[in-house]
């Protein structure tokens, strides 16, 4: 039963890890753009839906809502004023730009909040274990719905990005921007939705990485938005269920590494797979390489 806890707690870190990546994965997939300052978003969903709680007394489903209606908004701003200016600039001035928003959005949570640790209420503080196996196998609520609601952003978004007019609009502008400007397509919109989308996925994995780990501070998102890119990354940059495979590989293998190999080392075995799955196959899992006629 060890090895089925570990793996469990591999899917559920795992997933957390596929929610981010897909914010990442969008925003590069249709913008071009390396959103670093995801990562952030993601602690300042978890602080909106502790604040709904702890001070407004919302019920943890309402919270959930505000903290993803939050960093929606929250996520429209950024590209409307940070990126949006570089639509047309270098990677480097990009980049760059990302790194400034994610300082700030760091030292303004540090100004609002403080320094010191949050305690996280779990959103699934009133349901009870689940137990299998004649109670041989115990799953916390945090780890069950987290896999599912993985599953079911990952169903909702494959869906929405095939079937819907928007979706293919961001499909459309994946493919060629200025062909889908002449098409009538407004790209800025397009891109707007992008980044809101990413950022309502943020805080939907802010709230449940804070209700499995539950502490929140100034610095909640960064190592788990540097891990999410790199799954995002292993998976296939670009590539939505790559982002999903590559987030759920990374978990089961950290949390294998943590049980099996050494906690100090958890970090430098999951960066050492990616190495060894980019020398092999550089465009990720499912990532396709694209050629282009000079």
């Amino acid at each position: 039963m060890t090895f089925l806890t570990h793996f469990i707690s591999g899917l559920s870190l795992g997933s957390v890890y596929a929610i981010i990546a897909l914010g990442y994965t969008m925003v590069y997939g249709i913008a071009k753009m390396l959103n670093f300052a995801h990562g952030d978003v993601i602690m300042v969903g978890a602080y909106i839906a502790f604040c709904s709680t702890a001070y407004l007394n919302m019920p943890p489903w309402l919270a959930v809502i505000a903290a993803m209606l939050f960093c929606t908004c929250l996520g429209i701003i950024i590209e409307r004023l940070a990126y949006k200016p570089l639509r047309d600039a270098s990677s480097l001035a990009v980049l760059i730009t990302a790194i400034g928003v994610s300082y700030f959005l760091q030292n303004a949570a540090l100004i609002i909040w403080g320094s010191a640790p949050k305690v996280f209420t779990s959103v699934f503080d009133r349901i009870d274990n689940f137990r299998f196996f004649d109670g041989k196998l115990v799953v916390a609520p945090e780890t069950l719905f987290t896999v599912l609601a993985c599953i079911l952003i990952m169903a909702v978004l494959s869906v929405f990005i095939n079937f819907t007019k928007m979706g293919k609009s961001m499909r459309a502008v994946s493919e060629d921007n200025g062909a889908a400007q002449l098409m009538g397509i407004n790209v800025n919109s397009t891109i707007s939705m992008t980044f809101a989308i990413g950022s309502a996925l943020a805080a939907v994995a802010g709230v449940l990485l804070c209700s499995s780990y539950p502490t929140i501070m100034p610095t909640t998102g960064a190592m788990p938005g540097i891990k999410a890119f790199t799954a995002a990354v292993f998976g296939g940059i670009g590539s939505i269920p790559g982002a999903m495979i590559g987030g759920i590989l990374l978990g089961i293998i950290e949390i294998f590494a943590r049980a099996y190999i050494s906690t100090e080392l958890s970090d430098a075995i999951v960066f050492g797979v990616l190495i060894i799955v980019l020398l092999v196959r550089p465009t990720g899992l499912l990532g396709k390489k694209i050629s282009e006629k000079v």
